[in-house]
């Protein structure tokens, strides 16, 4: 079953953080703690689900401490404890299936992914995490396929050998020429952007084909960080085959990709290789941006949505099937008239923040009124076989609507 337009999670109060993976979604509290829900095949909800449908609905992950940030790929989960380190469940996957999380194989409850590492900022790619530790070094485990580690060659990638696996199962570190150190992280599908902190320049690595990583498109992926043209960025984000930029005056930009309208660039003849300001946003102040595997949403100063790309199983929200060639407002009633901090796209379905109590919110970024934020979700919710991204109310919504 689908949900068409954005649904209440009734259940989940004082969220302050969400995030979409490819068939689970994490919620983070004002309190520290993380509830999670959907698929469960290789651990990627850090808890027990042996209980019949309790994969359905948000339940708590069992961590030593509270967390400050969250982050998911297609089959694992991670978060940024206060005390700096990173746990970690789930597994990764390449071409050949199921790598593990760790050399001892898919872990079914959070570990400490980083021993002796205080870290600053994680970000996770489909099947790779990426952590910035708080010396600036910046740390990459899991596929490397597509380079998107940023360390290993590509003949190594297949991690065919023990020593290989090892390699790609133990996080290390990056290295450009004069030893750099960094204070953003961003990642895609499958690419990862890194910042240096005191020249601002962009580093990227990882599947080029389509011009993701914002420089000249290359038949290989980039295996080792290469410096980009980028500058004056606040945020990264990225799908497959395109990617997104939110420049320091909350300009919104597209390259890659030209199919099913997931640049925002309107009808095009060709892919674009240069990265493109989305005119249908130029009169708004963007202050996030999100990327499913081929739609992209936007949110402005206002606290409005806009979302593009791909329309099928209902992801983009607009109640419709329809690609979108060009940035459309959600209007829906669930979000009509309340302010929406933050959106998360994952593998089929999307997750919004809201606030419904605009007079008592001052600052965006800043929740002043925790206990009045709503969750709120939509697209495929995948309830028939056997687990619900999108929680069990919403389930339940669907049924009856049905």
């Amino acid at each position: 079953m689908e949900s068409r337009f954005p649904t209440a999670v009734a259940s989940l109060s004082d969220i302050v953080d969400c995030c979409a993976g490819g068939m689970h979604s994490l919620c983070l509290t004002q309190t520290g703690d993380i509830y999670s829900f959907g698929c469960n095949d290789e651990g990627a909800l850090g808890r027990d689900t042996s209980e019949d449908g309790s994969e359905f609905e948000p339940r708590k992950m069992d961590l030593p401490g509270q967390a400050v940030k969250i982050c998911a790929g297609d089959s694992h989960s991670a978060c940024l404890l206060e005390d700096g380190r990173v746990f970690a469940c789930g597994s990764f996957r390449n071409s050949h299936g199921n790598m593990g999380l760790t050399l001892e194989g898919n872990k079914w409850r959070p570990v400490n992914i980083l021993p002796g590492v205080e870290a600053h900022d994680i970000s996770s790619g489909a099947d790779h995490l990426v952590i910035l530790a708080c010396n600036g070094n910046v740390f990459t485990i899991g596929c490397a396929e597509q380079g998107q580690l940023g360390r290993v060659p590509l003949r190594d990638a297949g991690g065919d050998s023990r020593r290989g696996k090892d390699e790609l199962l133990n996080p290390q570190t990056i290295h450009v020429k004069h030893k750099k150190q960094f204070d953003s992280i961003w990642t895609t599908i499958y690419c990862t952007f890194v910042r240096k902190n005191k020249e601002g320049d962009v580093y990227a690595f990882g599947l080029n084909n389509y011009n993701q990583l914002c420089m000249p498109k290359t038949d290989m992926p980039v295996p080792v960080p290469k410096k980009t043209s980028l500058k004056d960025v606040l945020a990264i984000a990225g799908g497959q085959h395109h990617t997104l930029v939110l420049t320091s005056d909350n300009k919104c930009h597209s390259i890659g990709r030209r199919d099913y309208g997931r640049l925002g660039l309107g009808e095009l003849s060709e892919d674009v290789a240069e990265l493109t300001a989305v005119k249908a946003l130029q009169e708004r102040e963007v202050v996030q941006i999100s990327c499913g595997e081929a739609q992209s949403f936007a949110v402005t100063k206002d606290g409005e949505v806009y979302a593009w790309g791909m329309g099928s199983n209902q992801s983009l929200g607009t109640g419709k099937e329809d690609d979108e060639m060009v940035p459309v407002l959600l209007n829906s009633k669930e979000v009509k008239g309340k302010k929406v901090l933050k959106v998360t796209s994952g593998g089929q379905h999307s997750l919004f923040l809201v606030d419904v109590f605009l007079h008592d919110l001052q600052y965006l970024g800043m929740i002043s009124t925790i206990a009045h934020l709503r969750f709120e979700c939509f697209g495929c919710n995948f309830y028939e076989k056997g687990y619900s991204v999108l929680g069990d109310e919403v389930a339940e919504s669907q049924r009856q609507q049905h």
